[in-house]
């Protein structure tokens, strides 16, 4: 009798535990969307401040997003934006892949030295580095450009990207080496046909966390990129402002189609980005 009602006790703490819980996170998913419900209903209006406040508009109005892709081109900016976070994602994951699979599979001197290093550059602001950055893509000739868009990028977030695909590698397990080791296989096949395949959701999780940064990556854009022709969409979303008045439905309507790209690529991995969160187990 007394284990029958410690048990409904249990069991009555973990059905009130749950229900706690879907409470938080449904909170939290309501505080996370507001703004972005508010945008898309603020886009659909004819004038924002006019109908100001989470309220539904009184007539539809596509007119910015007509205006987006007629007048404003956003295609053009879209491709930008792609070829410059792409390439970036590409270069950076290539190196920091590398690195954090010699940092958690190799002992060596200084590795705890080295490991800081890349881990400390989480903790330098962007204006920090602004004048000894933007003298040396002068330097080297290839400021206004998507070079020195790329470059930058390439070298900044180094931090994230290296602690998810460092942790991701230390969950291997030492045999799945051993056994290359016996098969004839070097440190470089190792890598590329045993911990890069096996290693694919860390990567993948990392690749995307670093995608969405360069996709909404402003300050930077903003101050290397002033042709109008090479800006990526958050640069270019400034002209929608001028010194006297700001085109609020267009810059809505811009916003909502700028945020598109990285909500697809989200739905796209997001079971690589679970699995690397999760652990990363390697199942037999």
């Amino acid at each position: 009798m007394k284990k029958q009602k410690e048990k409904e006790i249990v069991h009555g703490v973990g059905k009130s535990g749950k229900i706690v819980s879907y409470i938080i996170m449904i909170i939290t998913c309501l505080i996370s969307l507001f703004p972005i419900i508010w945008v898309a209903i603020s886009s659909l209006k004819i004038d924002p401040l006019a109908e100001p406040g989470f309220t539904l508009p009184k007539t539809l109005y596509f007119g910015g997003y007509v205006s987006v892709f007629k007048d404003m081109h956003i295609l053009h900016y879209f491709l930008n934006s792609f070829k410059v976070a792409g390439l970036s994602v590409l270069f950076s994951i290539i190196m920091i892949s590398m690195s954090a699979y010699v940092v958690a599979r190799m002992n060596f001197r200084f590795k705890s030295l080295i490991s800081v290093m890349l881990m400390s550059t989480l903790f330098i602001p962007p204006t920090a580095m602004t004048f000894p950055v933007y003298n040396l893509i002068n330097n080297m000739k290839i400021n206004d450009s998507h070079a020195g868009l790329i470059m930058i990028y390439t070298c900044s977030g180094i931090a994230v990207s290296f602690m998810v695909i460092k942790n991701y590698f230390m969950t291997i397990p030492k045999e799945l080496e051993e056994a290359a080791r016996i098969d004839g296989c070097g440190y470089t096949q190792t890598f590329f046909k045993i911990m890069l395949p096996i290693a694919r959701p860390g990567i993948f999780t990392a690749a995307m966390l670093a995608f969405m940064n360069y996709w909404n990556e402003y300050y930077w854009a903003s101050m290397v990129l002033t042709t109008k022709e090479l800006k990526t969409v958050p640069a270019i979303l400034a002209q929608f402002q001028t010194a006297f008045s700001t085109n609020y439905n267009g810059m809505f309507s811009a916003i909502v189609v700028i945020l598109l790209p990285p909500v697809i690529l989200f739905c796209c991995f997001s079971k690589y980005f679970i699995e690397a969160l999760s652990g990363g187990a390697v199942k037999g």
